[in-house]
């Protein structure tokens, strides 16, 4: 098939409009089809090829574990963990060539090019993406501490303030007050009481009451929230459960308020058996969703579970936070299931898809540095590594020139065609251009100038062993192919070892450098010849070769 000047012409013609192509600046539409049958699109502007965090700025985040309210028992093993994490968020979020490393014994280092929403990034980060499932508490235990609790406050000294009404609350009208007289017990009501004050059933947001759900004003969200994290207040509270809050807060009329919920404290599964999550769209309230999927075993277990509470209501916690109301369980529940996230957008709900596909943090982490890396920066680096690239390949072609003549010519054109074909096929395969990936640019064409070197040495030889022209750029072509694919594959292992043991800069560095040893093989053996085809058969009586 090669044996033909015009096949060459059109194969060279299909890889130079492939290059060409792939290295044209276009806007790419991403569709995203949901389970619903609605269509999620996302525009992109791409102007290939894509730049790293040296190139054209990022962010520099250094990340520690937060052990402020949850202690590590091992702290080098979760951070080992914490970085594994990272690192499938990061390549799910799609970040160019980031950089996740481990820095010392305490700290993570990531760097991310390119990041146009740092709020974005740094949220899905530092997103613990703690899923749970537990039920809400049906034997009203949050009614019956209250009064215990209102007295120890009134103990140490906390009133009801400004947010607390005059007259009886919802709760203390269902409890009722001892007003026969008599020493109160524990389960009386305190008038005036602080958190019976404040903690009203949610049948007052006019929705329909389930059990453990109660509301709070959303201006007295962060009062009841400390109050109950007070050690004497959290001494009262019922055994076996626990409060949580509601991711957001819900309107009623004019008036916000967040819900509270009453759970209890095992969850009946938690994310741990995750395999899968998909961000969607709900068909009835074109809401944003998150379906996911459970493995075998937590499928066993989620069914088990929620068969023994058919009838109860199942509330799913994200962080330590309730998403939506909690469901009735009408059946038995297996593999799939379904978060709804309310008024979030759907990118929003990609992010929390993400980050539940990667797993939950073993600890949560605490930004202790955080830096931005200017635009300057970037085009600092861009024009010394052009320049150097530059000064280099013109030192290639003063000698190319100079010692081989129109030979050297040829090999200057292939050149040419080698770095579209370099660059072009970084861009295919959205490799992402670094500093140290500059200079692995500029290596390789001295390796592509290399292949050509052992060529001309051996046309040389053949022409003062008295052959003929042709015969000796054939010979010439055949004789060094084995040291060319040598040399060339022992380059293209090492740059396969710093890809899989480097991180960063040196992965951008073993990527180009196998890019342009191929692409270097490609105009060395076929182009070149091409073009020595293309001479010889313009002057087939030729008997010398300016070489």
């Amino acid at each position: 098939m090669f044996a033909s000047l015009r096949n060459r012409l059109i194969v060279i013609g299909i890889m130079v409009a492939v290059s060409a192509y792939n290295l044209l600046p276009r806007t790419t539409v991403i569709r995203v089809r949901t389970e619903t049958g609605a269509v999620i699109s996302d525009t992109v502007r791409r102007v290939p090829p894509k730049k790293g965090l040296d190139l054209q700025g990022g962010m520099h985040l250094g990340l520690e574990l937060d052990e402020s309210n949850r202690v590590s028992t091992d702290p080098a093993r979760d951070l080992e963990l914490a970085l594994t994490v990272l690192r499938k968020r990061i390549d799910e979020f799609g970040v160019e060539e980031p950089v996740i490393q481990k820095v010392g014994d305490e700290r993570i280092v990531v760097e991310l090019a390119g990041i146009d929403n740092p709020a974005r990034a740094k949220a899905v980060v530092q997103k613990a993406a703690f899923l749970e499932f537990k039920i809400t508490d049906e034997t009203s235990a949050l009614e019956k501490a209250l009064p215990s609790m209102d007295r120890t406050l009134q103990t140490l000294g906390v009133s009801g303030g400004e947010d607390a009404p005059a007259a009886p609350s919802a709760v203390q009208q269902l409890l009722g007050a001892d007003t026969a007289g008599g020493q109160q017990d524990t389960t009386t009501a305190v008038v005036g009481g602080v958190l019976s004050s404040l903690i009203l059933p949610a049948i007052g947001a006019g929705v329909s009451p389930m059990p453990g759900e109660y509301m709070v004003i959303e201006t007295a969200y962060a009062r009841v929230d400390s109050l109950l994290r007070l050690p004497e207040i959290a001494r009262l509270f019922p055994r076996g459960l626990e409060y949580r809050w509601a991711a957001e807060p819900t309107s009623v009329g004019v008036q916000a308020y967040r819900f509270l919920y009453v759970l209890d404290d095992d969850p009946i599964i938690t994310g741990e058996r995750l395999v899968d999550a998909q961000a969607g769209l709900d068909p009835l309230t074109q809401g944003a969703i998150v379906t996911f999927d459970l493995d075998r075993r937590g499928a066993r277990q989620f069914g088990r579970q929620t068969q023994a509470h058919i009838g109860d209501y199942m509330a799913i916690l994200l962080d330590g936070r309730v998403q939506g109301r909690p469901p009735v369980i009408q059946s038995r529940i297996d593999r799939r299931g379904q978060i709804t996230l309310g008024n979030k957008t759907i990118q929003e709900a990609r992010d929390l898809a993400l980050t539940l596909k990667a797993g939950a943090l073993p600890v949560p982490l605490k930004i202790v540095e955080e830096r931005q890396v200017g635009a300057s920066l970037g085009q600092d680096a861009i024009r010394a590594g052009i320049l150097a690239g530059i000064i280099g390949t013109l030192f290639v072609i003063v000698i190319m020139v100079a010692y081989y003549h129109l030979a050297g010519i040829l090999a200057i054109v292939a050149l040419a065609f080698y770095i579209l074909f370099t660059l072009g096929g970084l861009s295919m395969i959205d490799a992402t251009l670094t500093l140290p990936g500059l200079a692995g640019l500029v290596l390789s064409i001295g390796i592509a100038v290399d292949a050509n070197v052992l060529i001309f040495e051996r046309i040389r030889e053949e022409l003062a062993a008295e052959k003929t022209v042709s015969l000796a750029v054939q010979e010439g072509f055949n004789h060094a192919m084995s040291a060319i694919i040598d040399s060339n594959v022992s380059t293209v292992l090492t740059a396969m070892f710093l890809f899989q043991f480097g991180t960063g800069p040196v992965r951008g560095f073993a990527v180009t450098l196998i890019i342009g040893v191929i692409a270097s093989m490609v105009t060395a053996i076929f182009v070149t010849r091409t073009f020595f085809m293309i001479w010889l058969q313009r002057k087939p009586a030729m008997t010398t070769l300016s070489i």
